[in-house]
């Protein structure tokens, strides 16, 4: 029974605490892989981290006390503590981008009942003594045709916390706990505080409208691989020139014509901004249209040449970047001949003397 006996609820809860504790364990586990079935799967959200905690009992009491004991004894109200402990499982998403929080939260609907929502963000923003840059919090339990099922029979008594954040937001409440005064400090350390929190929240937008503009990018790039008799062709002056504004090879130009002739390859960004990178050392003023046409007029034999290699060495695959490789060299063996080893260089060589 709830009493006002305070001494004697912290013993009680401290009590089911010790006994409950395998089975909270268990419990957030089971939470953790829900929450992976339903976000990680998801090609509209860029989940980083899935994790979970369970708070330690005396960190619960003390949350107790100063949130509700004085309001509920005031009031002549008797409580029991459990209740009024909603994170006592307590889970974290952590997205790349702040858009991507609302999308989480939209997921764990279709299964969870959601208690509680708190904008943390909106909180801060709306609270001029208060720092922090947290994301979304959800007061969540599994709903009533989940509990329902014997698979979740352990999972349905349990609700939790499920916290939703940017990797920045994330990064904000790790630094966040190390400033140790906050509220009764100096007018101008708490406006440095204010400035940090604000380049954190400046920086998470940054990111979002840098992967953007990327999408953008890599949308609007111009298509260079059209055959060179259609109507579409780009016209390119004599010498393999092409003076269009914004004609150079860059990342989004080279994946445009690389995914044209590798249909079935996932170019990885890091690994194509290291080779166009490369590719300019070799070629500094190297247009988009010129490196369109050397793949498109050497392709044909390189191809004959992989089906040859992997023929004779079956443990050694050309891949897509080292076909570029050697469709580069065979355009222009003086420019591009960095772009092989010379043991490669060789094999090739030795190839195109003997083949048709």
């Amino acid at each position: 029974m709830p009493s006002l006996d305070f001494d004697l609820e912290k013993s009680r809860f401290h009590a089911f605490y010790g006994q409950n504790l395998p089975l909270l364990k268990n419990a957030l586990e089971s939470f953790i892989a829900l929450l992976t079935d339903l976000v990680a799967p998801s090609a509209a959200m860029d989940v980083t981290k899935i994790e979970g905690r369970i708070k330690d009992a005396d960190e619960c009491v003390r949350k107790f006390s100063r949130k509700y004991r004085a309001a509920l004894e005031d009031s002549g109200t008797p409580y029991e503590i459990r209740p009024y402990i909603t994170d006592l499982i307590g889970l974290r998403v952590v997205c790349l981008y702040e858009d991507e929080l609302e999308k989480v939260a939209y997921a764990v609907k279709s299964q969870f009942e959601v208690i509680e929502v708190t904008d943390k963000v909106s909180a801060v923003e709306g609270t001029e003594s208060a720092f922090g840059y947290k994301g979304l919090h959800l007061d969540l339990r599994l709903d009533a045709a989940h509990r329902a099922l014997p698979s979740h029979a352990l999972l349905a008594p349990f609700a939790f916390e499920l916290q939703i954040r940017t990797i920045i937001q994330d990064s904000w409440s790790v630094l966040d706990h190390k400033i140790k005064y906050k509220k009764a400090i100096p007018g101008p350390l708490k406006r440095r505080i204010n400035v940090l929190a604000a380049l954190f929240e400046l920086a998470d937008r940054e990111f979002r409208q840098i992967r953007d503009a990327t999408e953008a990018e890599l949308r609007l790039a111009p298509d260079e691989t059209v055959a060179q008799d259609s109507p579409h062709a780009t016209s390119t002056p004599p010498g393999g020139q092409d003076s269009a504004p914004g004609s150079g090879l860059n990342a989004f130009t080279f994946l445009k014509i690389a995914t044209h002739f590798f249909k079935d390859f996932e170019f990885e960004p890091h690994k194509v901004d290291m080779f166009v990178d490369d590719i300019h050392t070799w070629s500094p003023d190297i247009t988009r249209a010129r490196f369109n046409s050397l793949l498109r007029q050497t392709i044909g034999i390189v191809k004959r040449y992989k089906q040859h290699h992997e023929e004779q060495h079956p443990s050694s695959q050309l891949n897509p970047y080292t076909v570029i490789r050697h469709c580069l060299y065979l355009g222009n063996k003086e420019v591009y001949a960095r772009a092989l080893r010379k043991a490669s260089r060789d094999a090739f060589d030795a190839w195109l003397a003997t083949a048709d």
